[in-house]
């Protein structure tokens, strides 16, 4: 596994040893940041379910200002740790060892809020469907926010268009698929 683009280009990056985790494939990867690519800069990345930070840091490295990673267990915050001093940009992350529902309430009692928030949690265990309206009325998102969940693709995912934000795209790959959410609400003129 590796970083696509960016200031930390073509930089390898460990993955957590064992089958907790399912690291995002590079071909995934790319093309979930190309669809991301003219949003990223200058962002605030919220990776949710981190594993090894993967997302998080093609994040950082394709301009997102800030990242946060969200998970817990020792495997993957060392993971995590170790991918950012790798690639040089641990100054502008910030590593929450917690599961996520008691990060995310603490992040939201901080009352910032992200540009990007991507979620990635264990498959068939319905965590998107607490933690997903949770965020929708949170101070983590705002006006155009979007939030990217990964799920298999044998997941109903029915229940979403029924949030009150726009289910603005859904990218299916072999065994898994994407769903981008945007938060809804008036945009500047």
């Amino acid at each position: 596994m590796r970083v696509i683009a960016g200031s930390a280009r073509r930089l390898l990056l460990k993955t957590v040893e064992g089958m907790e985790t399912r690291p995002t494939t590079d071909r995934i990867k790319e093309t979930l940041f190309n669809m991301l690519q003219n949003d990223l800069y200058g962002a605030r990345f919220l990776d949710l379910f981190a594993g090894s930070g993967a997302i998080g840091i093609e994040a950082l490295s394709r301009g997102a200002k800030e990242a946060v990673f969200v998970d817990k267990g020792d495997g993957q915050i060392s993971c995590i740790r170790d991918n950012l001093k790798t690639t040089h940009l641990e100054e502008r992350a910030r590593v929450m060892s917690a599961d996520v529902t008691e990060a995310i309430r603490k992040l939201d009692r901080e009352g910032k809020a992200f540009d990007f928030i991507f979620m990635d949690p264990p498959y068939h265990l319905d965590l998107e469907e607490r933690i997903v309206p949770y965020l929708l009325q949170s101070s983590l998102v705002k006006t155009g926010s979007l939030i990217i969940v990964e799920t298999a693709l044998d997941t109903d995912v029915d229940y979403m268009y029924e949030l009150g934000c726009e289910v603005e795209r859904i990218k299916e790959y072999k065994t898994n698929r994407h769903v981008f959410l945007r938060v809804p609400g008036e945009t500047e003129a």
